[in-house]
């Protein structure tokens, strides 16, 4: 039975996983390099459970009790040696991923199972630096990871079907929804998602209609909740573009091909909500209010 779990970056993901596994009772290693970084986690983690509070969702007993669910390290061998489940969440990076993976199979006991929370990079991949890749497989959460249901969960090539079950009755476990996918360029979630996103962008691009006709149709007209340029900006333009690279390379068809907007835009530092400014202004103190739309060439 998998009781203790070490979480690897302690950024948005990371924090957000490992408040849902400390949430339901897990004993929880929080990894990160940044000491600051770490004690920024254990913050975000104490707000959104003062939310929950405030909801009625839970009490200041359950919030006493997740936190001391949550210890902090910042040396991956010390964070990971008595693990039997470590989800990596570090940024979407292969050579940044590649090393925490030969360092965590170096630390792990061996038995324990590497989960991967990567949204685009090949499971498979990154199984193969490691010396169990029949114990690896993705474990794809969405943000926030408190509030949604959603785990997309990769079998890698070589993904033991115990390993799968496991992960599968651990996400239920947590109160999320499993749904298995293969290892194939961007899996389901954002082989859908970005070319849409994409389709959006260009479609912005070659001006048939603007940022907030855009996402007004797909919200009024489709029923999602956010649009398309919205939503990149909330995913971050960077990480829109580096997914959409890794749909292109992968399947070589050139209808992945990143709109040249998206390119200019991420390479000009205007990525959304992480940085103030992507297809929206956004308020200085507080990320999450827009404050108007923002587009140019």
């Amino acid at each position: 039975m998998i009781k203790n779990v070490s979480v690897i970056g302690a950024g948005t993901m990371g924090n957000g996983i490992a408040h849902v596994f400390a949430q339901n009772g897990f004993t929880v290693n929080l990894v990160d390099v940044n000491p600051t970084q770490l004690q920024r986690a254990l913050a975000t983690i104490g707000k959104n459970l003062d939310r929950q509070i405030t909801k009625g969702t839970i009490t200041e007993a359950d919030k006493k009790t997740t936190l001391g669910n949550i210890s902090i390290f910042s040396d991956i061998p010390e964070g990971v040696k008595n693990a039997a489940l470590i989800v990596e969440a570090a940024t979407e990076n292969m050579e940044l991923k590649a090393s925490i993976f030969h360092k965590i199979d170096e630390a792990a006991p061996t038995d324990c199972i590497l989960a991967t929370n990567t949204s685009s990079i090949s499971i498979t991949k990154i199984a193969a630096i490691t010396k169990r890749p029949q114990l690896v497989i993705g474990m794809h959460f969405m943000n926030p990871v408190p509030v949604m249901k959603l785990v997309e969960v990769i079998n890698g090539y070589s993904t033991k079907k115990e390993v799968t079950d496991a992960i599968v009755a651990l996400s239920k476990q947590l109160g999320k929804i499993p749904c298995i996918v293969n290892d194939y360029p961007g899996f389901i979630a954002n082989r859908i998602l970005m070319p849409m996103i994409n389709e959006a962008i260009y479609s912005l691009y070659e001006g048939v209609a603007g940022v907030e006709e855009i996402d007004t149709v797909m919200k009024l007209g489709m029923a999602h909740p956010m649009g398309p340029l919205q939503l990149a900006d909330f995913i971050g333009l960077d990480v829109c573009l580096s997914i959409m690279h890794v749909l292109h390379d992968g399947f070589g068809n050139p209808k992945y091909a990143p709109c040249p907007l998206l390119v200019n835009m991420a390479t000009a530092g205007r990525l959304g909500v992480k940085s103030g400014e992507g297809f929206y202004l956004y308020n200085a103190t507080n990320k999450d209010l827009v404050v108007s739309p923002s587009f140019r060439k």
